[in-house]
């Protein structure tokens, strides 16, 4: 948990393996997850480095796994998946299991081939069985021996909805119209897709000039396509024609829309055979085909049970392949040598990893692992658990921490559903999130198996501890504004008293409790809101207003001031005493005697006047804070009070808020010019062409010549005009950011306030409704409405203004908070682990292809 408030320390060492025990010693440290590797050939092309053929060899048989996996999916097989991962295999292990993917591979593609030219044979028997069925009916209308002039009629009676080919069938009449010539007619039979009959129909009759004559039935039934299994509608045609030439083309048009032509005898007697044998065929290939479809289905059971444990062994493989290509070989080519960040704190349990390693390669060399100086900035790396983690991922969103600085994630787990609370205060809708954060947690390890790529369902159940935090805290607030769906819960009664008639009451909208008079009980409300707020019509929204609105300036002053406190943690952590002196002691001031006074004028407004007490102390006496405010600062004596009360809140006043602004002015020019003069006067000390040791400047930068514990790099001496103008930046950012985050924090009363009246006219317009009937119908409306006011509520009031919400609090941790101490201009700790790269899917070191 140390780690949390601050990154881990890392360095940088060498790592000294021997060649047969190298693939052993990286599997355990993938296995560990606590080494990142760094490229020692990034000149040297992917292609070209010592373990390729490896990598290749594992990218084949992920390809066979993939195929073998497609077609396990296909068919609608389970998968095994114990959750257990196995250990990365030996690298003899890697022929057999190339042999055993090879033959699975072979094996199924053979009975694929083989199913494929089976129902192939299959399709073809069925459309010739359809032909000799449908052409049976076409024979019985369309005689053979019938004369050529009467199938012309046919042929014109058929088409006279198209008037050219109407002309040429009376055409070729007139042309063979000899009496008494019969001629015999010849046909083609055949089956084609039902959808490009109309076009082909036309094709004929165009190409023929008529000359044809086309009948067609649709099959009922769906073929499907052995090619892709895809279900397809066909038609059955038969085409008449007279002449060598006729048949010539038309068989080139049926094979241009690729209809499929099938002999059919002309003899009743011979069809009847024919299909005869094609039943007795069809009978077989059934047969032949179930045997086939079982044969495929156990093949592929089998290797469904071990399909996940190969993919993870064959991943595992590749990894490590992966990372010793980042090695180099010594002159020996016995030795691998290698360069890695570790945390100094897992050093020993590397060590024992790597002898565990190397007993298992049966190696007597053992390796050597030593640190090494450097001069670079070494990862950062915060540990982290299922509950820290989403925390950590919300600072790492916006940058990650530099080496060793305050991370901010641990005061985010309280402060950020904190202030989403405030925003998001409502006990039924809180209760709602944080039932559904509940749910996610309890149900994590199910819901955690279900791997999905539904990119929202992952991000809700990666945040389900937060989730559930801002539900709990919503809970809370909701409580102290004692509001529950719009209303309110009277636990312990009302602290004020109504003297008034209901008739009184209903009537006049303007009556309003006299706080000084006996209508209050002079006790306030144990816990939260009295409930008598929630029926105020007319002066809820102003009461509630002018608390909520000073609650928000109170916070954020609060939270900024703890976030400037980090940035002393940060300077006294790296031993920067120039930012101390010159940067976060006029920084506290500046923030303190400003707004922190602002906030002690609110404390004393509210504990020093009430409705009850006599002038010049009662409510009417009490000054406005802001305009209180903008009085001190622009040097503006206060407006005259009204009789019987003080112009000021306390003794003395006048003085201090003169002495604060003047603290606050002239803590700037020290800001803006002690920290860049100190360091010319520094340099000027020194020689000039020293090159001196660098420590942080501007808000964490380096320069001067102070140790720095943050490892920098052998960067040149900054110029003395960019240091001026990076400290001039940083104060002008400061200053005026203090006024304009303060503001900022206003978003917590405005969007308290927005969810308030909100909700509040979801129930008047919708629920309230279903409640003023009674009776049955009245019961019939409830449920209707009830049902439109829970989807309302759950849409619009939790996920909507809960995303809302969520998106304020996340900019008022990023910009007012972090940005008062929190530089984020690190790079992430990314380890060689099996599990990151099992979860992810990712190449290890995909930055080095």
């Amino acid at each position: 948990m140390g780690s949390l408030f601050r990154s881990e320390e890392m360095t940088l060492c060498e790592l000294y393996l021997q060649s047969e025990s190298a693939y052993s010693c990286v599997s355990e440290l993938g296995e560990l997850g606590l080494v990142q590797f760094r490229d020692l050939n990034p000149d040297v092309n992917a292609f070209q480095r010592k373990f390729v053929n490896e990598v290749r060899r594992c990218d084949e048989m992920e390809r066979k796994l993939r195929y073998l996996e497609k077609e396990i999916k296909k068919d609608g097989i389970p998968m095994l998946d114990t959750g257990d991962s196995p250990e990365a295999p030996q690298p003899r292990e890697m022929i057999d299991l190339e042999a055993t993917f090879e033959k699975l591979e072979n094996e199924l593609r053979e009975v694929n081939q083989n199913a494929e030219a089976l129902q192939r044979n299959f399709l073809e028997l069925t459309e010739l069985k359809h032909i000799l069925r449908k052409t049976q009916v076409f024979f019985d209308e369309v005689k053979p021996e019938l004369s050529i002039n009467s199938c012309y009629q046919q042929m014109a009676d058929s088409q006279k909805e198209d008037e050219n080919v109407q002309l040429l069938g009376e055409e070729a009449m007139r042309a063979s119209s000899h009496p008494g010539q019969n001629l015999k007619l010849g046909f083609v039979a055949g089956v084609i897709l039902r959808e490009r009959l109309p076009a082909f129909e036309r094709m004929l009759w165009r190409a023929c000039r008529g000359n044809v004559f086309l009948r067609q039935a649709m099959i009922e039934n769906a073929l499907e396509d052995p090619s892709n299994g895809d279900q397809v509608y066909k038609s059955v045609f038969i085409i008449f024609f007279q002449g060598d030439q006729l048949k010539t083309r038309v068989k080139k048009i049926c094979e241009g829309f690729r209809a499929t032509l099938y002999p059919c005898p002309e003899s009743p007697s011979d069809r009847r055979e024919m299909a005869m044998g094609v039943m007795t065929r069809i009978e077989d290939l059934n047969t032949v085909l179930g045997q086939t479809q079982d044969h495929r289905h156990r093949v592929l059971v089998a290797a469904a049970k071990n399909l996940k444990n190969w993919f993870v062994k064959v991943r595992k493989i590749k990894a490590i392949y992966h990372t010793l290509n980042l090695f180099n070989l010594d002159v020996t080519k016995k030795c691998l040598i290698a360069e890695c960040w570790v945390p100094v704190l897992d050093i020993e349990t590397i060590r024992v990893a790597l002898s565990r390693g190397t007993e298992r390669s049966g190696s007597s060399v053992p390796p050597i692992l030593n640190r090494i100086d450097n001069f670079e900035n070494p990862p950062t790396y915060n540990r982290t658990n299922k509950f820290t983690k989403a925390f950590q991922a919300l600072i790492d969103a916006y940058g990650v921490a530099s080496y060793r600085e305050m991370n901010p994630a641990p005061y985010t787990i309280i402060t950020f559903p904190f202030l989403f609370a405030v925003m998001f205060g409502d006990l039924g809708h809180g209760a709602i999130m944080m039932l559904f954060g509940l749910w996610m947690i309890r149900k994590e390890k199910g819901l955690a198996a279900q791997k999905t790529d539904n990119e929202i369902w992952n991000i809700f159940f990666g945040g389900r501890y937060i989730i559930f935090l801002m539900g709990c805290f919503s809970m809370y607030t909701g409580i102290i504004y004692n509001d529950i769906f719009s209303k309110s819960l009277n636990v312990f009664g009302s602290h004020w008293k109504v003297e008034r008639n209901s008739s009184e009451i209903m009537s006049n909208n303007y009556l309003q409790l006299n706080p000084a008079t006996n209508e209050y009980v002079k006790d306030p409300y144990p816990f939260g809101m009295d409930p008598v707020w929630q029926i105020a019509r007319s002066n809820k929204i102003i009461f509630q207003n002018a608390y909520k609105m000073k609650i928000s300036i109170i916070f954020g002053v609060v939270h900024m001031i703890f976030g400037v406190s980090m940035a002393y943690q940060n300077h006294k952590y790296f031993n920067n005493r120039i930012g101390i002196l010159y940067e976060f002691v006029p920084q506290i001031i500046f923030l303190c005697c400003l707004f922190g006074y602002m906030v002690l004028l609110m404390f004393i407004k509210w504990n020093k006047y009430a409705a009850e007490r006599p002038n010049p102390y009662s409510s009417a006496c009490a000054p406005s804070i802001l305009i209180t405010f903008i009085n001190m600062v622009l040097f503006k004596e206060a407006n005259k009070p009204p009789e019987g009360c003080h112009s000021n809140m306390f003794a003395g006043q006048g003085f201090f808020e003169t002495l604060f602004v003047l603290i606050a002015v002239a803590a700037i020019p020290v800001m803006l010019f002690a920290k860049p003069w100190h360091i010319m006067q520094q340099r000027k000390q020194s020689n000039v062409n020293h090159e001196v040791q660098p420590i942080a400047t501007s808000n964490g930068d380096a320069e001067s010549g102070v140790v720095n514990q943050q490892p920098q790099g052998h960067g040149q001496e900054e110029e003395m005009s960019e240091i001026f103008i990076h400290q001039g930046i940083h104060t002008i950012e400061y200053v005026l950011g203090s006024v304009s985050h303060t503001a900022s924090y206003l978003r917590l009363w405005a969007l308290s306030l927005a969810h308030a009246q909100l909700a509040e006219v979801l129930w008047d317009m919708v629920l309230r409704n279903g409640l003023k009937q009674i009776g049955w119908g009245g019961g019939i409306l409830l449920v209707i409405t009830f049902s439109f006011w829970a989807v309302l509520t759950v849409g619009i009031l939790v996920l909507m203004e809960g995303l809302s919400a969520f998106l304020h609090t996340l900019r008022l941790h990023w910009v007012e908070f972090q940005s008062k101490f929190y530089q984020g201009q690190g790079y992430a700790f990314q380890p060689f682990s099996f599990d990151t790269i099992l979860e992810t899917g990712a190449n290890p070191n995909a930055n080095e292809e």
